[in-house]
């Protein structure tokens, strides 16, 4: 019972901190987004989606920029062999489309956010946030770690990838 107990509190501290500000902020300052994510084991496919779109040097920019960052699991949840489809060089112009679609030029912490607000991306159409139950949404996707610092920016997590209009 004690180890159960232990276990339910160490999964509790660890899905509540997953969902909460980073108050600490300030440790990854020196880290642009683009290290930010290198970083970051479950971005892996993020990075390797930025690299074969060429947005590497625009991600290490001044910015500043506002990143929705979809974890590996997000690009999992897409239909089987999008992913790969999206990393062929012939598909670049589609690959950058939908990365575009999760940088809003500026930063915005989630204090910032308002339910029902739009933001312009960087791709050229809106996303919209919506507030509920206490939890932000980009679109359909749940915001899972917000205002990460960055030098050049700040990352908010993601559970799903946002696909831009087409």
């Amino acid at each position: 019972m004690k180890k159960l107990l232990s276990f339910a509190m160490l999964v509790t501290f660890f899905v509540t901190s997953a969902f909460t500000v980073n108050k600490n902020a300030s440790v990854y300052n020196e880290n642009d987004i683009v290290d930010l994510a290198v970083q970051t084991d479950f971005l892996s496919t993020l990075v390797a989606a930025v690299q074969a779109g060429d947005l590497v040097d625009v991600l290490k920019g001044d910015g500043p920029f506002t990143v929705f960052a979809p974890t590996n699991e997000a690009f999992a949840k897409l239909p089987a062999g999008t992913v790969e489809e999206l990393l062929k060089p012939e598909n670049k112009q589609m690959l950058v489309a939908v990365l575009t679609y999760h940088v809003v030029p500026g930063k915005v912490y989630s204090k910032d956010l308002k339910d029902g607000m739009k933001a312009k991306t960087a791709q050229g159409a809106e996303i919209t946030i919506t507030l509920k139950d206490g939890k932000a949404m980009v679109n359909d996707a749940t915001v899972a770690a917000a205002d990460i610092e960055a030098s050049n920016g700040v990352v908010h997590v993601i559970d799903s990838v946002i696909l831009p209009p087409m």
